[in-house]
């Protein structure tokens, strides 16, 4: 096989040594081994060496690898590294292959079974592939599971024909001749294959290949051939049921436009609901894989046919009874999520008015599997009945019980479908009615250290926690039953802590119905008392909703409601401690206006105590972090005290006020932790919800806290300094109205110092130091950039800014540089004809001088954008910034398009040697001139794909160079002001 330039050989004796090193456990030698063979894959004599192992007797991961690697050269270097003259050869040593690897091992068989697909998606000359690969392989019983295997894999592999470095046009005239146009040969090939004995008719590898053909094939011609016998009967057989089962369920899923498979559809729906009977087989049988599948299909053709099921809701009830069945029968909780995607889209149609009669019809089915949810949502019984602890029921496993708990939360959701089909309140009734049946039977038997069956009381409680959402404030038929019934439950820690759950989801109801605050927020504060730490937690989340459902109700209580904040405050877990914050500080937060400021002090006054006694005592990390912690309950009173509505220009705020007493605390105690970075980014948490959540009343605040900011930011480098930098600027912009100029300026010009300090750490440093702070600057500039446009770009840092973002580019961490390209994207959106909309304010006149400033920026520094940014998607971006980077690219084909197809090729002409051809230069090139010279804006937009497409492509031949990326690495950026 022919090679098309000199490399280094790697002989089949070396790639050996290579693979059996990487078997071994030194670090060192396994990393050297896996640089050879990485090098290895991508050389020329790769294509002689993988053929030459996989003819030895070498051992089977060898050859696997090898087969491995000869996919990966047929997929990405067949068109630079073996000339199209030779392209036979390939094939031809490939059908020889496959035909020796029939036998087996079967993932070597596969890996050339896809090599030959792949390949013949490229050959574009080979058109008898069918034939070709049927008559190479032949007839004998061997040589069927590769025929198989080859056919399985080929409509799959066209499928992601993409990969391979063909034109959109070439791709859809090979899968038309690859796919539609053997699609007949290929069914009447699998007929003929299942009638050739019992035991091809029932074979996995039939079933399979049938499925991967039912996407290419019209789903009418297989369930109108022998070939849908074959699939019904190969689900008696246990050995083939998965694939048959799998197989069926693709044939549904291909018939859900069901106004074009209504022959289609009535051939099926009576042979899928006569596999019902098989449901009570397989759960007797204990067969949970083969319960599994049947549920699948069942449930599969429920989602396809389900808007037949909304027209013919008689016709098609017998498959919706088949799935609630196997619901209903599923002891083990093994099969019922596979119903759940079903019910949903179902409750989907049945909701709307013109399908009121079939929702009608299937009420009945509703309430059966409401009642069905109920019963799985329990906890599980004791083996001996006895009333034990909830984590005991798991034995321990603590995986079992979180899957217990993320099931009961899905099957929570599935309730929710079934209340909007039935109707709340009969759902709610259901919850009353369990409640008093457990009531009956066993409320007598309950003492204060044990209550029988608990499992049977919270599962209701727990269907009506999922159904909150889901009542309105004037349910007056159950609620108003049920409630009374709550606080009386007994104080079993899992009935606790479900109460507590379900009374804090009710906030809103209770809100409406105040008559039921006071036993309920009683209930919930007494449970502080209990020794559960769970139960303690849901008390906390249930005050946080009271008090911000109900604060106006609890208005009279604020007095009373600090002091039992302040004395249970802690006693309580982090979590907990912010989540009862947030409720008190909504309560506060609703008072009068001229109660802001006392009620503030009488709140955060302790805080701040307990804030300086903690620093005071901070002497280690731990007591570091407790600061730190500390510092979010004041921002949280921030963010939840605001005066509105604001008060006028000159007039003191209340709230405002008071933080201006507190913010001296607040710079203490940032100075002293300027090295600590958790007590730093609180602290700057705390005041850039200052500055958004009182906005224009934080003017007597901004010059401390911009002094304070600037010192922090200089001595520090975090880039926590700079989010409050940004909040000021979006705050205090030019196009507010309530800013006065002088403080905009004053504003600004605190912003040019942030940058000119971040300019002289880039400098200093490379971004990969910096990382995080890079993205922090990058995010103010955006910032900047769309809030003072007219100063930023005009600005002496301009072109300094643009420099260091092209330093940037060359990190390989998705948010910098996502940041980075955000900032760019936004930038070269001002050189363009339509400006953002952010422009509206400025003028004609000054948005021209703007759009006239970014082009003369492009003009110089252009080049170097299109290198970086190639560069970064075909070598080193995350794939995540894919998309930013082509953004850019596209912006500036837009802008100066004639420039940016000389500046991409220039940098193509600079990849490593040998990686590129000329021919694929020039094919990429003249795909981008086409598109530009049709002079319309969507061929335009098509060169951002075209340019995905290579980059792609490019980035999975080959990795990026270790010895460094030579003239498209990024240089060094130097900030001399």
């Amino acid at each position: 096989m022919a090679s098309n330039g000199a490399q280094a050989a790697f002989p089949p004796d070396q790639v050996l040594e290579a693979m059996l090193t990487m078997r071994s456990s030194e670090t060192e030698r396994k990393k050297k081994a896996h640089e050879f063979l990485e090098h290895f894959q991508k050389s020329t004599s790769a294509w002689t060496t993988t053929i030459s192992l996989l003819q030895s007797d070498a051992e089977p991961d060898v050859k696997l690898f090898a087969a491995t690697t000869l996919r990966g050269k047929i997929t990405y270097d067949l068109a630079t590294q073996v000339p199209a003259g030779e392209h036979h050869v390939v094939q031809t040593q490939l059908l020889e292959l496959l035909k020796l690897y029939a036998p087996g091992p079967k993932p070597i068989r596969v890996q050339l079974c896809v090599c030959l697909a792949i390949l013949a998606i490229q050959m574009k000359e080979w058109k008898d592939v069918l034939p070709l690969v049927v008559s190479s392989l032949g007839n004998q019983v061997e040589s069927h599971a590769a025929i198989l295997d080859f056919l399985r894999v080929l409509p799959e592999e066209v499928t992601e024909g993409r990969k391979i470095t063909l034109s959109e046009e070439e791709l859809n005239q090979r899968t038309i001749e690859l796919l539609s146009d053997n699609a007949p040969q290929v069914v009447q090939l699998l007929i003929n294959y299942a009638h050739s004995s019992p035991s091809a008719a029932t074979n996995p590898q039939l079933l399979e290949c049938i499925t991967s053909w039912l996407r290419e094939v019209p789903v009418s011609d297989v369930v109108n051939s022998p070939l849908l016998n074959v699939i019904f009967n190969a689900l008696e057989n246990d050995d083939s049921f998965q694939a048959a089962a799998e197989c069926l369920s693709t044939m549904v899923r291909e018939t859900r436009e069901v106004d074009d498979n209504v022959d289609t559809i009535q051939v099926l729906l009576p042979r899928v609901v006569a596999l019902r009977p098989k449901i009570e087989k397989v759960v007797e049988e204990e067969d949970a894989e083969t319960y599994k599948s049947l549920t699948r299909v069942l449930s599969d053709a429920g989602i396809a046919w389900v808007v037949a099921i909304a027209r013919e809701t008689a016709h098609f009830r017998p498959l919706v009874e088949a799935i609630l069945e196997c619901a209903a029968r599923d002891a083990d909780r093994d099969v019922i999520e596979y119903t759940f995607d079903f019910w949903y889209e179902l409750k989907q149609y049945l909701v709307l008015e013109r399908y009121i009669e079939a929702r009608m019809e299937l009420v009945d089915v509703y309430s059966k599997l409401v009642d069905i949810l109920l019963k799985h949502l329990q906890y599980p019984q004791s083996e001996d009945g006895r009333d034990v602890e909830a984590r005991h029921l798991f034995d321990g496993d603590l995986v079992a019980e979180e899957k217990f708990r993320e099931f009961r939360h899905a099957m929570g959701d599935t309730l929710k479908d079934a209340c909007e089909v039935m109707g709340i309140t009969e759902c709610l009734t259901k919850v009353l009615d369990a409640i008093k049946v457990w009531t009956q039977k066993y409320a007598s038997h309950a003492t204060a250290t044990s209550v029988p069956h608990w499992q049977e009381l919270e599962a209701p409680l727990f269907s009506m926690r999922a159904m909150g959402r889901m009542v309105g404030k004037d349910e007056n038929i159950v609620l108003p039953q049920l409630m009374p019934l709550l606080v009386q439950i007994p104080a079993h820690e899992k009935l606790r802590f479900a109460t507590i759950m379900v009374i804090g989801r009710y906030t809103e109801w209770t809100a409406a119905h105040p008559e039921f605050l006071e036993v309920q927020f009683n209930y919930i504060v007494s449970s502080f008392q209990t020794d559960s730490k769970e139960v303690i937690r849901a008390a906390a989340m249930a005050i946080k909703y009271f008090c911000t459902d109900c604060k106006h109700l609890l208005s009279a209580q604020v007095l009373q409601l600090q002091q039992f904040y302040d004395q249970i405050l802690d006693k309580l877990p982090e979590t907990s401690q912010e989540e009862i914050t947030e409720g008190v500080a909504s309560v506060v937060g609703v008072q009068p206006k001229e109660e802001i400021y006392r009620l503030l002090k009488l709140y955060c006054d302790p805080l701040v105590q307990r804030l300086m006694a903690k620093a005071n005592n901070a002497t280690d990390d731990d007591g570091k972090l407790a600061v730190a912690d500390h510092l979010q309950l004041i921002t949280i009173f921030v963010q939840q005290v605001v005066v509105l509505p604001p008060v006028g220009r000159g007039e003191e705020d209340a709230a405002v006020k008071y933080w201006q007493e507190t913010f001296p605390v607040l710079a203490k105690i940032l100075d002293g932790f300027i090295d600590f970075a958790p007590i730093c980014e609180r602290v700057c948490r705390c005041w850039r919800f200052m500055v958004i959540s009182h906005r224009g009343a934080m003017t007597p605040i901004l010059p401390d806290m911009a002094n304070k900011l600037a010192a922090g930011f200089a001595s520090s480098r975090q880039g926590c300094f700079l989010w409050v930098t940004g909040a000021i600027l979006r705050e205090f912009s030019d196009d507010r109205e309530h800013v006065d100029q002088n403080i905009t300026d004053s504003i600004y010009t605190f912003f040019e110092a942030q940058a000119t300090n971040m300019l002289r750490f880039i400098s200093d440093l490379s971004p990969k130091e910096l990382p995080d702070v890079v993205e922090d600057f990058f995010r103010l500039l955006i910032d900047t950039l769309l809030y003072y446009p007219q100063k930023l770009i005009p600005s002496p840092l301009f072109t300094s800014i643009f420099e260091a973002a092209m330093s940037v580019l060359g990190l390989e961490q998705r948010e910098p540089l996502s940041a980075t390209l955000h900032y760019l994207r936004d930038l070269l959106s001002w050189g363009s004809r339509n400006p953002p909309s952010s422009s509206e304010h400025l003028g004609p006149a000054v948005v021209e001088q703007l759009r006239s400033t970014v082009r003369q920026l492009l003009s110089t520094q252009g080049s170097t954008l299109v290198k970086r940014v190639l560069a970064g998607m075909m070598l080193t971006f995350p794939r995540d910034c894919f998309a930013d980077g082509s953004g850019a690219l596209l912006t500036l084909f837009e802008i100066m398009p004639h420039e940016a197809i000389v500046w991409v090729e220039e940098t193509i002409k600079l990849l490593p040697q040998g990686t590129m051809s000329l021919v694929e230069i020039d094919r990429l090139m003249t795909k981008i001139k086409e598109k530009l010279g049709a002079n319309d804006t969507g061929d335009v937009r098509q060169i951002r794909s075209i340019l995905q497409d290579f980059t792609n492509t490019y980035r999975r031949r080959y990795v990026a160079p270790r010895d460094g990326l030579g003239q498209l690495e990024t240089s060094r950026f130097r900030f001399a002001g």
